[in-house]
This record gives C-alpha cells, sequence and structure tokens, in this order.
C-alpha cells in the first residue's frame, strides 16, 4: 500500500489521500518575475524533481525535462482540483476543487516545464488538455481556468511559487500576472472554481499543496 505524507493534512485527511506523497521545495528566486510577497519563491524543474524524488539519496534522480504528475489540493476549502470534463461548453474542463480524494486522472496533471520561459503547463490527465485562463470570459467567470488547450501559449503557462516557512505553492498566470485563487464562496456548478484573479498571495484562497502521484 503506498502512504500519504503532508504537514498541511490532518490524520483524518490522510486516510482520503492513500496514495499520494506530498513534496517539499527549497526554491530559487527568478529575478525577470514579477513581485510577490515575501517569502515566495519560484520553483523550477529540477526544484519540483527533487521534491517530488524527496531526500533519499540512493534514489536516481528523475530528469528534469520529464513532467511531474501531481494532484493540487486547496487550502481554503481541503479539496483537490478536478477537471470537469462532462461539463457542457462553454465550461467544459472548468478547474474546481472539489474532490475529497484523488480518484483518478480528474484530479491529475502533468507539470510541463518550458526552459525558455521559465514556466510551466498544466496537462490534465482526465482529457490530454492543456488548463488556460479565459481572460476573454466576462463576469465571475472571467480568467477561469479550463483543460481546452491541444497547445501551449502564454494563455496556458504559469509560474510556479514556493513558501518554504509555509510548506505551500501558489500559481500565477503569465497571460494576466493574476494569482489562482479557489472561488470558495461561489454557489452553484462553478462552487470552488479556480480562477486566475488575485494581485498578490493573500491567504488560503491562493494556496496550494502539490502531491506527487506515484508508486
Amino acid at each position: 500500500m503506498r502512504r500519504t505524507t503532508s504537514v498541511l493534512l490532518s490524520l483524518s485527511a490522510l486516510a482520503a489521500v492513500t496514495g499520494l506523497t506530498v513534496p517539499s521545495a527549497v526554491a530559487a528566486p527568478a529575478a525577470d518575475r514579477p513581485a510577490v510577497p515575501a517569502g515566495w519563491e519560484a520553483v523550477d524543474a529540477s526544484e519540483l524533481a527533487r521534491a517530488t524524488d524527496g531526500a533519499d539519496a540512493r534514489r536516481a534522480p528523475r530528469a528534469a525535462a520529464e513532467p511531474e504528475q501531481l494532484a493540487l489540493q486547496s487550502v481554503r476549502n481541503n479539496r483537490f482540483v478536478a477537471t470537469e470534463v462532462n461539463y457542457p461548453a462553454p465550461n467544459t474542463g472548468v478547474q474546481r476543487a472539489r474532490s475529497a480524494a484523488v480518484g483518478g486522472s480528474w484530479e491529475s496533471f502533468a507539470f510541463e516545464w518550458d526552459e525558455a520561459t521559465q514556466t510551466y503547463a498544466l496537462r490534465s490527465l482526465a482529457n490530454n488538455r492543456y488548463v488556460a485562463v479565459e481572460k476573454n470570459y466576462a463576469g465571475s467567470a472571467q480568467n477561469i481556468l479550463r483543460a481546452r488547450s491541444t497547445s501551449v501559449g502564454g494563455w496556458e503557462r504559469f509560474v510556479l511559487y514556493y513558501n518554504a516557512e509555509l510548506d505551500r505553492y501558489a500559481l500565477q498566470s503569465t497571460l494576466n500576472g493574476l494569482f489562482v485563487t479557489m472561488e470558495n464562496s461561489y454557489t452553484g456548478s462553478l462552487q470552488y472554481a479556480l480562477r486566475a484573479r488575485s494581485a498578490e498571495v493573500s491567504g488560503s484562497w491562493e494556496q496550494f499543496a502539490l502531491y506527487s502521484i506515484g508508486a
């Protein structure tokens, strides 16, 4: 049986996510990134690979070019982000922090690193589509995240930040420079939806735990 370890989860929550391991990272700052709150640093591919491989020196290092397969858990509501592949248009593939456990591909993502831009693209394993920021959506759905793209451009790129003191992560869209937020107060089908709409990491709404999906 696989085990889960996280400083962010209670013992009861651990039972719900058996099969995952949480990475911790010490990230180096990226000088060309927009300013972020004190204590947050950008995470590149080699740092994320070391975090998910763990501290066991006997383990063979993972190639930095190999995408990390991860699950995201909202710190705000302790739920895992899922791709809503069965939602009808225009919300097909919307990202929502609504799962109590990682049940399969719906809650699984490949974090693909791009050295040239120093950013990640998030590919949903549920539909093999890249997560995009819907900047042209209006109203409460503006900047919502959807796994709907077959290729990667500015709409699909994110900077990943880590706070060592909190042991938490944050995602910043390169399209609008805003941080991904979980909309805990939304109701209906978009409750817990993810949107790139915060100018800073102000609290748990913008904070996530990352879990490696492995044997």
